[in-house]
């Protein structure tokens, strides 16, 4: 897992490096406007001759990150161009150091030309540059942007170069990642250690590549840092990933009991069930409506179908939860909601189900969610459950807007589970885990292709198939999230994001789990 920090965070280490171990400042500075030179030279080998640099200066300690690299960018012989925000009068003090050197360089070097801002129309003088490279604001900003940064920010989206950022994108709010005019980069390059807003939500949306860069002190400083939030990695998925025993049996592998679908959404089950065998698990039971019970059999080979009797209604009813608890009895885990519809007796039942589960692990998603809503998730014990909303389902759920929950994505998460104590995967771009214990997850794999009918279903049996076999919860979560992203991520390169659909995804399956861990072995 890499360790993902807030601003507050990162700031103790810079704190203990100056006044612990005494570095001054402006040293920490240079080493990071080194290795953020390195970095952007490397990004850009591959892309054509580089020859101008535009670099937009804010006044505070990010500007005066652009000031240094400006330097090492002359004097590696580039044509520069250094765009100030900000006068000397309200720098900050390593800011006006950099900024003072670089003064003087230019004054006999004919390839660094220095500018101070006075209207959106001296952005001008970035149009011919090859690199644009955005230290305006960084970490520093909070919030909304107030102009003329919202204005200078839209006009610098709009050049057509190779757009880098230094630590932050402007007006991303690195805690939240959240901003109403963010700096669209195709390379961000944070400072001392990964921020948490470059990963998710509008962070995700603006940051292309993302990278890190030291500043001159051991990396032991932040990985003492107290962080709950990780991005996962492939190697994690590998470590987590069910062990089999030799005399396992078809039984032991793991039971699942399915119930989805209804005559308005068959398919749904199809997928769900299907995707249990997927991971591992031995025996996958599917509980479906007899009356249609032909839409679905013929494409279900392994899968065993119970069809109860729904009355030719098509969907799900209490009545019909008799012999259904046998089968809760008999299953390790029970998956729940796609494709069951909204009718109102199919949501009664679906509450019933949820509450006489004993301590079953159960997936709930889809309409299983819905029937949680109008605070129905309060008075139910979700332990040992794992509930499977995106964004607009979730914030359904807990009766607020899609806005405000966009707002503050990772607090509404980590309310939710401490209040539940169930484990939350909100799906989106890209899916984020909340578990019980406090911890976040964010996935690092995934793409747009991904969002199509059939994908979130696909998603459920295979947490389900997971979860029913010799591993923790947790694991089950991870590894079915990041295999079903990757394996999106794999078709992607084969048939474009455009072209592959929920069953490619699903059949696709045991490559992915081939290629990772050939990949980490």
């Amino acid at each position: 897992m890499i360790p993902l920090y807030n601003i507050k965070n990162v700031r103790k280490v810079d704190h203990y490096a100056i006044n612990k171990l005494g570095i001054p400042s402006i040293v920490l500075m240079e080493n990071a406007s080194i290795n953020i030179y390195n970095k952007i030279i490397s990004f850009v080998t591959n892309h054509k001759t580089i020859k101008t640099i535009g670099i937009v200066c804010g006044n505070g300690n990010n500007g005066g990150d652009g000031f240094a690299v400006a330097r090492h960018f002359t004097n590696n012989n580039y044509f520069v161009n250094v765009m100030s925000l900000g006068r000397t009068s309200n720098m900050s003090k390593d800011c006006l150091i950099n900024y003072n050197i670089l003064n003087e360089i230019s004054k006999k070097n004919k390839n660094l030309r220095i500018y101070f801002y006075k209207s959106l129309k001296d952005l001008s003088i970035l149009n011919s540059s090859d690199i644009i490279i955005d230290t305006i604001l960084g970490s520093g900003a909070k919030g909304e942007l107030n102009e003329p940064y919202p204005s200078i920010i839209k006009s610098l989206n709009k050049k057509k170069a190779i757009k880098i950022s230094i630590d932050l994108p402007t007006g991303l709010d690195s805690d939240r990642a959240t901003g109403n005019e963010i700096f669209r980069s195709d390379l961000t390059i944070s400072i001392g250690a990964y921020k948490k807003g470059l990963f998710f939500n509008k962070g995700f949306i603006n940051c292309c590549n993302i990278e890190n860069v030291g500043i001159g002190i051991s990396n032991k400083y932040f990985e003492e840092l107290k962080t709950k939030t990780y991005l996962i990695e492939p190697e994690d998925i590998f470590k987590s990933l069910p062990k089999r025993e030799k005399d396992v049996h078809k039984y032991s592998a793991g039971k699942v009991l399915t119930i989805a679908g209804s005559g308005k959404y068959p398919g749904a089950a199809v997928l769900a069930s299907k995707a249990v065998f997927k991971t591992g698990a031995g025996a996958s039971v599917l509980y479906f409506p007899r009356s249609i019970r032909n839409l679905v059999q013929k494409k279900l080979d392994e899968v065993v179908v119970h069809s109860y009797d729904d009355n030719k209604n098509e969907y799900l009813t209490e009545e019909n939860l008799g012999d259904l608890l046998s089968y809760i009895k008999w299953t390790d885990v029970i998956s729940i909601g796609p494709g069951l519809g909204r009718n109102n007796k199919t949501q009664s039942a679906v509450s019933a189900i949820i509450k006489r589960r004993g301590n079953k692990k159960i997936v709930i998603d889809a309409d299983a969610i819905f029937a949680l809503s109008n605070n129905v998730y309060r008075k139910i014990n979700l332990k040992n459950s794992v509930l499977t909303p995106h964004m607009g389902e979730f914030a359904y759920l807990l009766g607020i807007s899609l806005s405000e929950l966009q707002n503050d994505i990772l607090k509404y998460g980590k309310k939710f589970v401490k209040e539940t104590c169930a484990f939350l995967v909100l799906k989106g771009a890209p899916s984020i885990i909340f578990t019980p214990n406090g911890e976040i997850f964010i996935n690092s794999a995934g793409n747009s292709g991904m969002a199509k009918f059939g994908t979130g279903d696909v998603l459920t049996g295979l947490i389900a198939g997971f979860a029913s076999q010799n591993i923790s919860f947790e694991n089950a979560i991870l590894s079915a999230v990041y295999l079903h992203s990757l394996s999106a991520d794999i078709l992607s390169i084969e048939k474009t994001e455009l072209s592959y659909t929920a069953i490619e995804i699903l059949n696709n399956i045991p490559y992915t789990t081939k290629f990772l861990m050939s990949s980490c072995a």
